[in-house]
């Protein structure tokens, strides 16, 4: 079997390949054209973040099985067109958690001592000590967004440079923010109190600008902010505009919106109060061979023995458990990624009930899968059928299975409870046929919904018009609705409607929904493709 590299990857990972008898070719820098001529030799695909991986380039690829990416992000690989060709797609999740919070503290130090500046100044010939004169770090505040476990990290680097860590993260438990040290606030108090800001969040629809022109303007003069995660969580427009008019000291980023970046597409790249790499947060010699071993071993377990390890659309089962209950595995994801994306506060436990023929078989890989599901929405490539249960349990989430024999109204049911700080809601699905998922129940509307793609939630009054009315201001927008489902609450007149569009609504228009006569609320839903 013959395995293309092609992307730079550290020297360890071809020999791991080859030494479990894998025949390996290291081709980079291809054009797409190169690649959709090449691929249809090999059997696995070793990437970065250069290679794009497109349902194009995976329709080329006739004997491809398996496509491992060195690193977390899978923003560069089409994963729905590969599920549909059967390819598992891997990553290596914890490689470089270190490597990534240790350059968060790297241009924190650079940043508040104008170590950059001052190098650029002194090789220009010049000797500008009193320019530039910078802080301690001892003593001061630093806020962190997203307290996972690159955030962690950092929250412990910081407090061995004596500093007050402060963080906010919506998912994350109190009581287990506390055993890091940090103290959980507001995201606005954070902005207020902080000294530091760095962010450690995936770049999701949650966290599109979470670093907003609001939120930038409650920082202090004197603060500076950090973002060494994902490009677009920053509004750089809005960072421009207040570095340049010195309402905060500093800022330095490692992620852009647009990469490669440049000063025609970035105009911070002006400024004398901003400093950057180019998106280095993972490269160091450790990480990248860690990541190089990760994924080497996982494919050549796969492609030797079948074994499946951190695979985002595939779960660790055998073939044959697979054709069982496959169609309750991607029931499942869809029902944890509804859960996750209606969750307010931090999830405090998951109960599972699997009814009817569902309760007679194993039930463990559904489990797995609803967990993943769950953990996307906020933590996006970072989860996969592996690790899932493991950042339940890290996040002090308790996860209960339970089977009945009886199920009223269905065959097979899969019932799943979410309880978080503030609340709980009740999801049931099953599967129409041999594999049609369908949600049927949400908390005590009954309806039977297809829970994938981008889908509009909508709950309204029980009275006539409003589906006429929702209908035309979604086609205004150009928007088209592929399927609708109404269900119904009879005693407290009103209705919860699931539609399923061809492309996700903006902020703008559904704030237009929103405001439409006996609309109570609306929200969007990314859910995975089925």
């Amino acid at each position: 079997m013959k395995v293309l590299i092609s992307d730079n990857l550290a020297p360890v990972g071809a020999r791991i390949l080859k030494d479990a008898g894998l025949e390996v070719d290291i081709k980079t820098g291809m054009s797409p054209d190169e690649l959709k001529r090449v691929i249809g030799a090999y059997d696995g695909l070793v990437i970065r973040s250069a290679t794009k991986v497109t349902a194009e380039i995976i329709e080329a690829a006739d004997k491809l099985r398996v496509i491992g990416r060195a690193g977390i992000g899978l923003d560069n690989v089409d994963i729905p067109a590969a599920s549909k060709r059967g390819i598992v797609v891997m990553n290596a999740p914890d490689g470089n958690a270190t490597t990534a919070a240790e350059h968060a503290i790297a241009m924190m130090m650079a940043l508040t001592r104008n170590i950059p500046q001052a190098t650029a100044s002194m090789k220009a010939g010049k000797w500008e000590k009193k320019k530039f004169s910078g802080h301690e770090v001892t003593g001061k505040t630093l806020g962190i967004i997203g307290i996972g476990r690159i955030g962690s990290i950092v929250a412990d680097r910081a407090q061995g440079l004596h500093m007050k860590v402060i963080a906010y993260d919506p998912h994350m438990p109190k009581e287990l923010v506390e055993k890091t040290g940090a103290e959980l606030v507001s995201l606005e108090e954070l902005f207020r109190r902080s000294d530091y800001i760095t962010v450690h969040v995936p770049y999701i629809k949650e966290t599109h600008h979470i670093v907003s022109r609001e939120m930038l303007g409650l920082m202090k003069p004197e603060a500076m902010l950090i973002d060494c995660a994902r490009g677009g969580v920053v509004d750089e427009e809005a960072l421009y505009d207040v570095l340049k008019e010195g309402k905060i000291a500093g800022a330095a980023l490692d992620v852009f919106a647009t990469e490669p970046t440049t000063k025609e597409n970035c105009p911070l790249l002006g400024l004398d109060n901003f400093i950057c790499t180019p998106h280095l947060g993972a490269s160091t010699a450790e990480a990248q061979e860690n990541v190089a071993v990760a994924i080497a071993e996982q494919m050549s377990a796969y492609l030797t023995k079948g074994v499946v390890s951190n695979a985002v659309n595939v779960p660790s089962v055998s073939a044959e458990v697979l054709s069982k209950v496959g169609p309750y595995i991607t029931l499942a994801e869809m029902l944890g990624s509804f859960q996750m994306q209606l969750a307010r506060g931090g999830v405090e436990s998951v109960e599972v009930e699997f009814s009817g023929e569902l309760a007679e078989i194993d039930g463990g890989p559904i489990t797995v899968a609803l967990l993943k599901g769950l953990f996307t929405p906020i933590l996006n490539d970072a989860v996969n059928f592996v690790n899932a249960p493991f950042i339940a349990k890290e996040r002090g989430i308790d996860v209960v299975e339970s089977k009945s024999s009886k199920s009223r109204d269905f065959t097979s049911l899969l019932t799943v409870r979410v309880k978080t700080t503030e609340g709980e809601n009740v999801v049931a699905g099953t599967v129409f046929g041999k594999s049609e998922p369908r949600l049927v129940r949400f908390n005590t509307f009954r309806l039977e919904a297809l829970p994938s793609g981008p889908m509009l939630l909508v709950y309204n009054k029980d009275v006539p018009g409003v589906i006429g009315a929702l209908g035309s201001t979604i086609g205004r927008f150009g928007i088209n609705i592929s399927r609708m489902t109404v269900g119904r609450e009879e005693e407290a007149g009103r209705n919860v409607i699931l539609l399923n569009t061809n492309e996700p609504l903006t902020r703008e228009m559904l704030q237009e929904v929103k405001s439409l006569d006996h609309i109570e609320d609306a929200m969007t839903l990314d859910m995975p493709v089925c």
